[in-house]
């Protein structure tokens, strides 16, 4: 820019004006370039008067190094003064990032070029290049404000004098380099852990350190404990944590047993999946009059093994839950604990806290008491074994069996009525051989005596959380205490429209907008489906469209099971919140005060961010198992229907297995298939020919990528010839990987809350 000799008038009001105009301008279009005759225009009129002023403008900002000066006498932003922000980078499959701002609505975009070898979970400061009209931003990465310590599972490949690891993640696309001199004894093929450590500018490969050696891939073992490891979930107990374990005194004195209720003479038993190690709830019942009845929910007493801030409670909070993967469960607990301890065994005194409610037939709950007892289980039945009591009206225990079931039926049809959601899907089970592979695919179905115990665990969660809600003061007036809430909010009406758009594919009216009518709606929509072809696909349409379930110490009630409070009270072996919750009850109990919020809130944020965690491990193991079982069915075909669409392929849902792999559009030979958001349908361009949601298809089995967890098929359509050409993996990241236990959403929960394991009671 021509440096300017005239002295400068002082500024005025409306000059000032102009250069806030001109300023905003230039950050507001960062990609632009703009003539002096724009910005004069622009800023209040192109007169002769106005380009002075202008020039004056861009003058002062051309020596402040604001602007510079480019080709043909236009002017954009320096580097320097375009929009900086400060984010969290989301890798992509194809090396691209996206930068998470707080506050901005969407991510900013940075090529692979532009990312300064920023990495997934890396917090970057980012600039802006360019921004369109729609809000789309588009950056590049300046500088790496802190690296992700987070660590990745992935296949080395061993040669002459480097390692490399292939990361089975797609959100690390490049091959992590390992020094051989320092991982000698690492094997080709050999399933590792590995940190990043650096990332030298011009350097192709990260380069990482060697944490842990899982075994060769392919083992059973090995990939299960590589999904652990994915998900940063430790797999075993470190010593000092079994050692609390094994030091923790087991002796039952009778003192103990004096300060308890005890309900040793009252028919008590436990009932669980035939497979299940720990007991952790049992259900007492007891006759106390013509059609009344005494129901205790007795659940393992294990705040008074686990002493708040110890090794092991310290552990727990760590772990937050449970995982069930498909062959194995990683406790929460040590199996000290979960397994001897706290298990309510037949023929054993054990310790509980227990929700004891005295019902008559209409259900009304004439009285109710929380405390800590003393039980005796008098036996353990799996679910088929009361299910054939249910069934028969024979067998141990047949009254008590009956009796409970009539009640908690009723109890059921009451939640139902009151306005829950019928959210029961089938629940995918593998038969494995003793070395973990996958013989077959069977679904449990949900009978009376699932229910018969669910029911009485939501009874007892429901009216737990009620007691601890308020207090009552000297006036008779509630007032708040802190308390651990399990809730669940109503649906957003932006999510219901993409529902309600949804399902007019099918033929389907959703006329609900918001409350209770939604959830009569769902309901009615799920009884006519049942059976249907699209059954799956708007089942989990309408799982999409709900709120997620989380703790809080905020009560905002539980819409899906339609409780104004609900909590977890009922698996502390397995669960954090549900140990907080028998703290609080005893803390309450004893009349304490209510406990101050911040602590105990940060614990609900916690175990809601593991919970997430741990089902998506969960959903992991799912997936590898079911890759697994097709991979002995490579060129085999199938019949399915179809269960999703993009622009670049069909998903397809087999019918007997409910396993979901990917059809590329581009495989189908014989006309070109092309995406039509606008219908939601594929479309043959030559023969007009059309598919969409629930289309029955028949498929060929083409690819199974074990370590991406994939699925390739290849559509067979009537009248069109096979096509035999490869997929292109990079794709499959886009809609997050091949769900493969069947469903859109890659989930078969069973309700609003992702359940994998139909023992992991109290919704």
């Amino acid at each position: 820019m021509k440096k300017q000799t005239r002295q400068r008038a002082p500024r005025s009001a409306k000059t000032t004006d102009r250069a806030s105009i001109i300023l905003n301008l230039f950050r507001e279009f960062p990609n632009n370039k703009f003539s002096l005759k724009q910005l004069a225009s622009v800023s209040g009129g192109a007169s002769k008067e106005g380009r002075r002023e202008t020039l004056e403008i861009l003058g002062r900002l051309f020596e402040q190094g604001v602007v510079e000066e480019c080709s043909r006498e236009k002017y954009r932003l320096t580097q320097k003064h375009l929009p900086h922000y400060e984010g969290v980078a989301d890798m992509t499959s194809s090396g691209a990032v996206y930068v998470r701002i707080e506050g901005l609505e969407k991510d900013i975009f940075v090529n692979q070029r532009a990312t300064a070898n920023a990495l997934d979970g890396d917090r970057v400061e980012v600039v802006v290049t360019y921004r369109g009209r729609d809000g789309r931003m588009e950056g590049e990465v300046t500088r790496i404000v802190e690296r992700n310590r987070r660590t990745y599972v992935g296949v080395a490949e061993v040669g002459a004098h480097q390692i490399f690891v292939k990361a089975d993640s797609r959100r690390m696309p490049m091959d992590i380099y390992l020094s051989k001199r320092t991982c000698p004894e690492v094997r080709d093929g050999e399933k590792v852990v590995v940190r990043i450590v650096d990332w030298q500018p011009g350097s192709k490969s990260p380069a990482g350190e060697l944490v842990e050696r899982l075994g060769m891939a392919g083992n059973n073992d090995t990939e299960m404990h590589a999904i652990l490891a994915e998900y940063e979930l430790p797999y075993r107990f470190e010593p000092e944590v079994e050692q609390a374990a094994a030091a923790i005194d087991a002796r039952i004195t009778a003192k103990e047993i004096a300060s308890r209720r005890d309900f040793r003479d009252t028919t008590t038993f436990t009932v669980d999946p035939a497979d299940a190690k720990d007991f952790d709830d049992a259900l007492s019942v007891r006759k106390v009059g013509d059609g009344v009845w005494e129901v205790g929910v007795h659940i393992a007493d294990v705040t008074h093994y686990v002493r708040p801030h110890s090794t092991i409670d310290d552990e727990a909070v760590e772990r937050g839950t449970s995982v069930y993967l498909v062959d194995r469960t990683v406790p929460m607990l040590p199996e000290r604990l979960s397994n001897e301890l706290c298990s309510l065994r037949p023929n054993e005194t054990s310790l509980c806290f227990s929700a004891v409610f005295t019902l008559n037939e209409n259900l009304e709950i004439l009285n109710e008491w929380f405390g800590r007892t003393v039980i005796h289980s008098d036996r353990r039945f799996t679910y088929a074994e009361a299910q054939e009591v249910i069934e028969t009206g024979r067998g141990d225990f047949a009254e008590e069996i009956l009796t409970l079931n009539r009640l908690a039926q009723e109890l059921r049809r009451q939640r139902f009525r009151n306005g829950a959601i019928s959210f029961d899907r089938e629940e995918v089970k593998f038969r494995l051989d003793e070395n973990g592979k996958p013989l077959g695919v069977y679904f449990k179905e949900q009978k009376e005596s699932n229910q018969m115990i669910e029911e009485f665990m939501l009874l007892a969660n429901r009216r737990v959380a009620e007691f601890c809600a308020h207090r009552r003061n000297e006036k008779g007036r509630a007032v708040p205490r802190t308390m651990v809430f399990r809730v669940h909010d109503s649906p957003s009406e932006e999510k219901l429209d993409r529902f309600r758009q949804f399902i007019l594919r099918f033929g389907h009216v959703f006329k609900a907008t918001k409350g209770r009518a939604v959830a009569k709606e769902l309901n009615k929509l799920f009884a006519k489906i049942k059976g249907s072809t699209e059954e799956n696909a708007v089942s989990t349409m309408a799982v999409r469209s709900m709120a997620k379930a989380f703790y809080t110490t905020d009560n905002i009630g539980h819409y899906g099971l339609a409780f104004p409070y609900y909590t977890h009270f009922t698996s502390p072996i397995r669960r954090y919140p549900d140990m907080m919750v028998h703290r609080l009850l005893a803390h309450y109990l004893d009349g304490g005060k209510s406990l101050p919020k911040e602590e105990i809130e940060a614990l609900c944020e916690r175990a809601s961010e593991r919970e997430v965690i741990a089902a998506e491990a969960e959903r992991a193991s799912i997936k590898y198992k079911m890759v697994e079982f097709m991979k002995e069915h490579l060129g085999e075909e199938f019949d399915g229907h179809i269960s999703g669409l993009t622009e670049w392929g069909v998903y397809v849902e087999l019918e007997e297995t409910h396993i979901e792999g990917m059809a590329f559009l581009r495989d189908i030979e014989g006309d070109f298939f092309a995406f039509d958001e606008a219908n939601y349908e594929i479309v043959g361009r030559s023969t007009g020919r059309s598919m969409t949601l629930g289309d029955p298809v028949r498929i060929r089995v083409k690819r199974a990528d074990l370590q991406k967890r994939q699925l390739d098929f290849e559509l067979l359509l009537p009248g069109m010839p096979a096509c035999h050409r490869s997929g292109d993996p990079d794709f499959h990241g886009s809609r997050g990987g091949h769900t493969a236990n069947g469903g859109s959403s890659g989930s078969r929960s069973k309700s609003p809350e992702v359940r994998h394991s139909s023992h992991r009671r109290g919704r």
